[in-house]
């Protein structure tokens, strides 16, 4: 167990080397301060962070992790009902189906004409595209657990809600996790968009904001501690999936 842990820190640091290796080598091809090199963004991170960077990243993150908990609060209840009962996915889906292919940005104006300009307009904007995602995954992953399974808890008499704590959940949760894995860089993108509307803070608006005053080094500095922050929420969903759905694992340990 512990030397799988060291591999995958050893594949985490040579991806890092790879990125950084390839960062030089555009640094160079450009030519330019245009694109900084890795060793000057790093050290403009670390010094900005004593700044109001951390701030930024803060305000980012509050607005993304909002966002995931009311979508998982959300998105989980009603994908479980429309995964249950055909009448309710014959009568919900076909609006899903509507809305869900409608790009989420569009949205934006609107939202931010209804809920004003600070985090609700951007943390409903994210919800937007998290919720249908976990919706889905929940009912698909429903809609695949062989019906006998069904029939044989019932007859060895397990009531509705053993049904769901032994089997439904089980089924359900790597999906949802799986659908949050995919809706997270999607997520990221959208938060960049929106921050640069009536922001002050966010990673979003300072990448902007630095971009705009020419300040090159410290965009890059941004664009790395959204890198970051995109990163953290990966490695702690991947933590969650270790603990919430260990028996994915026990083939490959």
């Amino acid at each position: 167990m512990k030397l799988l842990e060291k591999l995958k820190n050893l594949k985490t640091l040579y991806a890092s080397f790879i990125v950084i290796l390839l960062w030089y080598l555009l640094h160079f091809i450009v030519n330019s301060a245009i694109v900084p090199t890795p060793h000057e963004t790093i050290i403009a991170f670390f010094l900005l962070l004593k700044k109001d960077l951390f701030l930024h990243i803060g305000a980012s993150l509050f607005r993304l992790i909002a966002a995931l908990l009311i979508s998982v609060l959300i998105g989980v209840p009603l994908g479980l009902m429309l995964g249950m009962s055909k009448r309710i996915d014959s009568v919900i889906s076909p609006v899903v189906y509507i809305l869900y292919p409608i790009p989420k940005i569009a949205f934006l104006p609107v939202l931010m004409l209804l809920f004003g300009l600070g985090n609700v307009s951007k943390i409903i904007l994210i919800i937007t595209i998290i919720v249908f995602q976990i919706m889905l995954g929940a009912r698909d992953a429903i809609k695949e657990i062989d019906t006998q399974l069904f029939y044989s808890m019932k007859s060895l008499g397990l009531n509705k809600a053993q049904i769901y704590k032994n089997l439904v959940i089980p089924a359900v949760l790597p999906k949802l996790i799986s659908s949050l894995r995919v809706s997270i860089g999607i997520s990221i993108s959208v938060l960049f968009f929106a921050e640069n509307f009536a922001a002050t803070y966010g990673i979003g608006y300072f990448i902007m904001n630095t971009w705009s005053m020419i300040r090159y080094v410290d965009m890059f500095a941004g664009i790395l501690a959204l890198s970051l922050m995109g990163l953290l929420v990966f490695k702690f969903i991947d933590f969650m999936e270790r603990k919430l759905c260990p028996w994915i694992y026990i083939d490959n340990e």
